[in-house]
């Protein structure tokens, strides 16, 4: 066992999992999320490992609460003899303020307009943002009369979440971890294997989560496929929204006038795009002007409704390699491969960094992390309960110092991701000035400077500029 692990079963206990269980425990056919699967893992294995008994309970709770997508009409089946029928699924609301009517919607049977208590929704106030797994007793109730409607009613929902997190424990721990423990640490619960990866790529790998810890925290990756660009933000947290490739619309992320709804940016911590090269905007350009009053000041508005959202914005793509294994338009612009609508200088400037997502490895077998890391459900809700503390961004403004950094955009991004850095390398907020340098600033500072020289690569009213490191 690695130093790392020792200290995380010492320090963080119950909240710590064997992260190559997920991949022993078969729910590769299930389409849940892994931090789904650790929680019945969790639940069901003996003692951290897993045994033909663990094995059979598990195999056995999934075929009761999880049945098969060609399984729905045999549920609805059973629901129609009036049968009361536990689901383990991806529950959201949604409310319709015209007709007073709150609909849930069970992704597993296709329904959208299933009924639910207002009490539950109290309850579980996640079914209306970013959605609740978990299991849900569902009933049906026949319709009234020859123009009446059948509709299917959830009685109770048990969720799959942590109630609450002990974030200042969490914090006072990681003194007790060495900065490359904590960083393998980090890398393990993201699901990555350290061992397998170089210093360069566990930092790419960090920056990753920074738009799950840093409010507005926007991103853009390009990188080769099958480097993993996606995964932590379908698998990590329920806060993320991913949104891969098609039309991507004003009502959806913003807010929609028909239906009086909220859009994702408002109940999400980060809404990612994934395979941007296939994104389609609006015709009347609408999404990508939403998008830049949005990312420059967490504002929007459609029509006569405005508001606020605090959601980081990521756009994940994919960029072709020269045999030289740096990205081919290195030269002469790498945003060449995403879609025209995207490329206004305009709307990249409010871009805060670029990851050099080219500088990770093909996800082979020895990818997926064989080592301790916290549990899915227990992370996620540290990352969000860290959004909120300003401790860090002051932390930074009061000792971060830069040279040749006089752009105000230039010195807010490098603000933003620092903190970021902080929030996840040093919860406790005591690094030592050359790690604060090293892996807050200069991490920072490069991923901005790559926006900056794609920049002045598209348009030469961007002046060439070397941030630095007093």
């Amino acid at each position: 066992m690695e130093t790392f692990e020792q200290k995380a079963l010492d320090y963080y206990g119950e909240v710590i999992i064997n992260k190559h269980l997920i991949h022993e425990a078969g729910f590769g056919a299930r389409a849940i999320p892994t931090y789904v699967g650790e929680w019945i893992l969790s639940n069901f294995a003996d003692e951290g490992e897993l045994t033909g008994a663990s094995r059979q309970k598990i195999a056995a709770f999934l075929g009761r609460f999880l049945p098969t997508k060609g399984q729905k009409d045999e549920i609805k089946n059973r629901l129609l003899k009036m049968e009361t029928v536990r689901l383990l699924d991806d529950y959201s609301v949604s409310i319709n303020l015209h007709t007073g009517e709150r609909s849930l919607r069970i992704p597993l049977l296709d329904i959208n307009d299933a009924k639910v208590t207002g009490q539950i929704v109290d309850d579980n106030e996640l079914l209306v943002t970013s959605g609740v797994w978990g299991i849900g007793d569902l009933f049906y109730v026949p319709p009234e009369g020859t123009r009446g409607k059948g509709a299917v009613w959830m009685r109770s929902l048990r969720p799959f979440q942590v109630s609450s997190v002990d974030l200042e424990y969490f914090r006072a721990c990681r003194q007790h971890f060495t900065l490359e423990e904590w960083l393998d640490l980090m890398v393990s619960t993201i699901g990555f294997n350290p061992r397998s990866q170089t210093l360069v790529q566990k930092m790419v790998l960090i920056t990753r989560i920074i738009p799950l810890a840093e409010p507005r925290a926007n991103l853009v990756e390009l990188a080769p496929k099958g480097t993993g660009k996606s995964f932590v933000y379908d698998n990590l947290s329920r806060y993320a929204r991913v949104l891969a490739g098609g039309k991507i619309t004003p009502p959806a992320l913003f807010h929609n006038l028909a239906t009086h709804t909220p859009g994702l940016i408002t109940r999400y911590d980060a809404i990612v795009l994934d395979e941007v090269q296939s994104v389609h905007g609006d015709s009347a350009g609408e999404l990508v002007a939403g998008l830049k009053v949005y990312l420059e000041s967490g504002r929007y508005s459609r029509g006569k409704t405005m508001g606020t959202g605090e959601a980081s914005f990521v756009m994940l793509g994919n960029t072709t390699m020269g045999e030289d294994k740096r990205p081919v338009y290195e030269e002469v612009g790498l945003f060449r491969e995403i879609p025209n609508f995207l490329q206004e200088t305009a709307f990249i400037d409010r871009i805060h960094g670029m990851i050099a997502g080219w500088e990770m490895a093909r996800v082979t077998k020895d990818t997926p992390s064989t080592s301790l890391g916290f549990k899915g459900d227990f992370f996620s809700e540290i990352l969000h309960a860290l959004r909120g503390d300003a401790h860090y961004g002051e932390y930074v403004q009061q000792e971060m110092q830069l040279v040749d950094c006089k752009d105000l955009r230039d010195l807010k991004a490098i603000t933003r991701l620092a903190s970021g850095f902080l929030k996840l390398l040093f919860p406790d907020l005591k690094p030592s000035p050359e790690e604060f340098k090293n892996y807050c600033v200069r991490p920072a500072v490069a991923l901005r400077q790559r926006i900056r020289d794609e920049l002045h690569k598209m348009d030469p009213e961007y002046e060439r500029v070397q941030i630095g490191v007093a």
